[in-house]
């Protein structure tokens, strides 16, 4: 059964986020809030933990899985970017935006789209969110919390806790969350693509 920590979303308490931390570590799946919704994550480097959030969400390989990191300086160690991308990022980061770009080789084949190679990446604008990551001491694989065969994705801590208390090891608290999205951009191309319209603001990237 899933463990709730329930924590401050301004001043999240370092002891509860390590201990959630290590329940990650073990190969479980955690519930956490972020900048858009709740989102479940795991360990990018524990294959079986990332299939069972596939299975949980009822996702295949071909779906997107979006890599959580801290700053500009991770999303370059597992994506490839140029000046231009480079520029970009730094301007939308940290926000409500996922960026599609090229995974770099650190990155595994289950995480990565099968047949394009690559990698959704953001920075989460959320305090919760990046204590989290700190305290797991990696970047996450991350998918929304969205129940299957619903379109909405869940934003009540106890709800979740109440849904999925058997298939997660550990569901932060940190209060409701937004419903809207991320705004997700395409950045593989010769210039940015807009493939969905989200909580990021456009005109904040000069897309708008």
């Amino acid at each position: 059964m899933a463990q709730l920590f329930v924590v401050h979303p301004e001043n999240p308490q370092s002891r509860l986020l390590g201990q959630a931390g290590q329940l990650l570590a073990e190969g479980g799946l955690v519930a956490i809030p972020t900048d858009s919704s709740y989102a479940i994550v795991a360990r990018l480097d524990d294959k079986s933990a990332a299939d069972a959030l596939r299975r949980l969400r009822g996702l295949d390989e071909r779906h997107h899985l979006t890599l959580l990191c801290r700053d500009l300086g991770e999303i370059s160690h597992f994506a490839r970017v140029d000046n231009r991308q480079y520029r970009f990022l730094k301007l939308a980061t940290p926000g409500s935006y996922t960026f599609i770009l090229e995974a770099t080789k650190e990155v595994p084949r289950r995480v990565s789209h099968p047949s394009r190679k690559t990698i959704g990446i953001r920075v989460p604008d959320h305090r919760i969110t990046l204590s989290f990551i700190e305290a797991a001491g990696t970047p996450l694989v991350s998918t929304t919390l969205i129940p299957e065969g619903e379109t909405q994705p869940l934003n009540d801590a106890e709800e979740i806790f109440q849904r999925y208390g058997n298939q997660l090891a550990a569901v932060i608290d940190g209060g409701a969350c937004s419903l809207a999205p991320t705004t997700v951009i395409d950045l593989t191309g010769p210039l940015p693509e807009v493939l969905r319209r989200g909580q990021g603001d456009l005109a904040a990237v000069g897309l708008d």
